[in-house]
């Protein structure tokens, strides 16, 4: 991981990110609620179990595909957290983080141009699989209870990466953990916020969807980064981990050379 170039590293990223957004955000947009269109009208889409699904699938395929190269994050919340963790560079940080917004930008804007071949189709009307509180979430709920499932479980999932990427744990199986804990957190919490964890997965749809998507997208990059620095700071001491590790696959640690904790 070392001898990998940078552009090579913000390359996966790139495209990590644009598969996570196109493919869970476009399970949401296109796929969620299908009507079949005849007399009786039948719900033939994957609705909320599918779109949870969608976003862990787009994770562990991303993380088996592309974290051999750069580690595997596709989300601003994970470099940040990795990095408290001393398991990520921070000099990386901004470099990593602009790819994955714009990476995430250009998933959104390629998915507005396939929803928009439908008759009669608006973002801003749909809420184009936005994040949102208040009268935006989708089951109602207030800002502070957003807040609250935002920052918990951006830090369940960090804790999840950070313990499957482990030096203890199993080699080769950290993809499939985190996009199963991924599929999960989205099953929790859809009906609270449509579920962001991730800032650029938020920011990425949240342009194309109106002013009332943008207010709101504040709270969907402040909380997951919360919840990630609080997972960064307290999985070593909380697990009694005394290394930290490069990136590698899915930021497995069996690429790579382990460094002690205090570099």
């Amino acid at each position: 991981m070392n001898d990998t170039p940078l552009s090579a590293k913000l390359g996966a990223e790139a495209l990590g990110t644009f598969w996570l957004v196109f493919g869970g955000c476009g399970s949401a947009v296109l796929a969620a609620k299908f009507l079949s269109g005849d007399a009786d009208n039948v719900q033939l889409g994957i609705g909320f179990v599918g779109v949870a699904l969608a976003f862990g699938l787009t994770v562990l395929t991303g993380a088996f595909a592309f974290g051999h190269v750069s580690g595997g994050h596709f989300n601003p919340a994970v470099s940040i957290g990795l990095a408290i963790a001393k398991r990520f560079d921070p000099k990386l940080l901004a470099p990593y983080i602009v790819t994955q917004i714009v990476a995430a930008t250009a998933a959104g804007a390629v998915l507005l141009l396939v929803a928009s071949g439908k008759p009669g189709f608006s973002a801003v009307e749909s809420g184009f699989a936005t994040n949102g509180y208040g009268d935006r979430s989708p089951g109602g709920y207030s800002l502070v209870a957003c807040l609250v499932v935002e920052v918990v479980l951006t830090a369940v999932f960090l804790y999840i990466i950070l313990g499957a990427t482990d030096d203890r744990a199993p080699k080769g199986f950290a993809p499939i953990a985190i996009g199963l804990g991924l599929t999960l957190i989205h099953l929790v919490s859809i009906p609270v916020t449509n579920t962001s964890v991730n800032p650029a997965r938020s920011l990425g749809v949240a342009w194309f969807a109106g002013g009332a998507a943008l207010s709101q997208v504040w709270l969907f990059i402040v909380a997951p980064i919360i919840g990630a620095a609080i997972a960064g700071a307290t999985y070593a001491t909380i697990t009694a981990a005394t290394n930290a590790v490069d990136e590698g696959v899915g930021n497995n640690p069996g690429v790579g050379t382990a460094k002690p904790a205090t570099d």
